[in-house]
């Protein structure tokens, strides 16, 4: 999966810089965006600063270093071998920290990218607002819901320009697909399949033992329950782990639900009921490799089910591909993937060409990077980030409750049951705590 991603990142980010003529009609601005003057001047370079820089992290120093306005001033990991090589790629220019409150307290950084395991991106991304400078954080937004709030409100506190890593929401046809539906073209929208398959087996059941030469284990769990090293918790796979990732289901759920949320015109389900769990794989990950969650959403006085689904033990999905999105309407139904898309019409239906009526995106990655200068809204703000993470969570935590929840989103609190609210946050390990925001 770690190779697909970075080729997923890197098609999405030439994609985005085919369409520069777009740039200008990408988001609105709002007021007081445009009170706050620029921190970086049109013909000025940004500098970036990293705060993780593994997998994910490397990816992503590596498509904006490419940008001829960026320059990568620093990089941040725990883990000795991803900083030194970050900053070989970035030609050995950039400063090395280990830790990211020393990074922050640098005066030359106008943004950070935090790129770090997901139950470390709220901590570094408020401190990086309350220093002033605009963030990019790699998705889910955050662990948890409370977390997710405490960022959306920092971001807004401190007036800065943020983007969560959702790179497929740029593309073309993805604008394409919310183009289609928002039209009526599909009729009556009551159900959206999304799903995912894979095989992941291999994970094994490795004993636990020593961490890695370069790594600072206890910096690297931070918040996290304190744990023996085991192999299987660290890099990639600890998003199989509940105290550091939400499975499969944050992983991906702002990738494949986005495009649900933004033709529906939605931002939160009313009730939640999952069923699932470690049915297939043997061994010690946690997160569910076999999952269903159905999701009811109101949406003018009708209501519609979004039902997600997926497997880590079997690559067959729905449609033949192995992930996918279907919009069930009554007078046709829409199938789609990252990259193309069909529509199926109903018995005896045609269905007209629907128009282009969305501005199209300049890039993910150069969206964020002009709204650093123009002090626009991203097309991918914390805002919108938060409530698109918190669909993910609030399934697994249906899931772990065994019982069907009703939300109340303007509240953020679940009406039905106490316990369930309880995982809207987390304990935090001393001495590490969620800034006050």
């Amino acid at each position: 999966m770690r190779n697909w991603t970075r080729r997923e990142i890197l098609a999405a980010s030439a994609l985005g810089t085919a369409s520069l003529a777009a740039r200008r009609g990408l988001a609105g601005t709002s007021g007081d965006d445009e009170a706050r003057p620029a921190k970086a001047p049109a013909n000025e370079s940004i500098v970036l600063g990293f705060i993780g820089v593994g997998g994910m992290g490397s990816g992503l120093l590596n498509i904006f270093k490419g940008f001829p306005d960026v320059r990568v001033g620093a990089v941040c990991d725990v883990y000795e071998p991803n900083a030194l090589r970050a900053q070989s790629a970035a030609d050995g220019k950039p400063e090395v920290y280990h830790d990211f409150r020393k990074l922050l307290e640098r005066k030359d950084l106008d943004a950070v990218v935090v790129a770090t395991p997901d139950h470390w991106h709220a901590i570094p991304t408020i401190h990086a607002c309350q220093a002033g400078k605009d963030v990019y954080c790699e998705k889910p937004l955050t662990h948890t819901v409370a977390e997710g709030r405490a960022v959306v409100k920092a971001a807004a506190k401190h007036g800065r320009v943020t983007q969560m890593g959702n790179l497929i929401h740029a593309g073309e046809n993805y604008h394409r697909v919310v183009e289609i539906v928002q039209s009526g073209a599909l009729g009556t929208i009551s159900k959206v399949r999304v799903w995912m398959a894979a095989d992941r087996s291999g994970l094994g059941k490795p004993a636990d033992g020593d961490p890695p030469a370069g790594c600072d284990y206890d910096f690297w769990l931070g918040p996290a329950p304190k744990r023996p090293f085991n192999t299987n918790r660290f890099l990639f796979n600890w998003r199989w782990f509940w105290d550091y990732g939400g499975g499969l289901l944050t992983d991906f759920c702002c990738h494949i639900v986005d495009p649900v949320h933004w033709a529906m015109g939605v931002e939160a389900p009313s009730t939640i009921a999952a069923t699932g769990g470690r049915f297939a794989l043997v061994d010690n990950g946690e997160t569910p490799d076999t999952l269903e969650v159905v999701y009811e959403y109101e949406k003018d006085g009708r209501n519609f089910l979004l039902v997600w689904s997926h497997t880590d033990a079997n690559t067959h999905g729905i449609e033949d591909m192995g992930q996918g999105i279907m919009f069930q309407g009554t007078e046709a139904t829409l199938v789609t993937n990252y990259n193309t898309h069909k529509i199926i019409p109903a018995k005896g239906k045609e269905i007209p060409e629907v128009p282009k009526s969305l501005p199209r995106s300049v890039g993910h990655h150069r969206e964020w990077l002009d709204a650093i200068k123009s002090r626009a809204k991203c097309s991918c703000n914390f805002d919108y980030g938060h409530r698109l993470s918190s669909v993910g969570a609030l399934g697994n935590i249906s899931l772990r409750t065994g019982e069907k929840l009703k939300w109340d989103a303007a509240a953020e609190q679940f009406t039905n049951h106490p316990e369930a609210n309880r995982l809207l946050t987390k304990t935090f390990r001393a001495p590490w705590a969620l800034p006050e925001v």
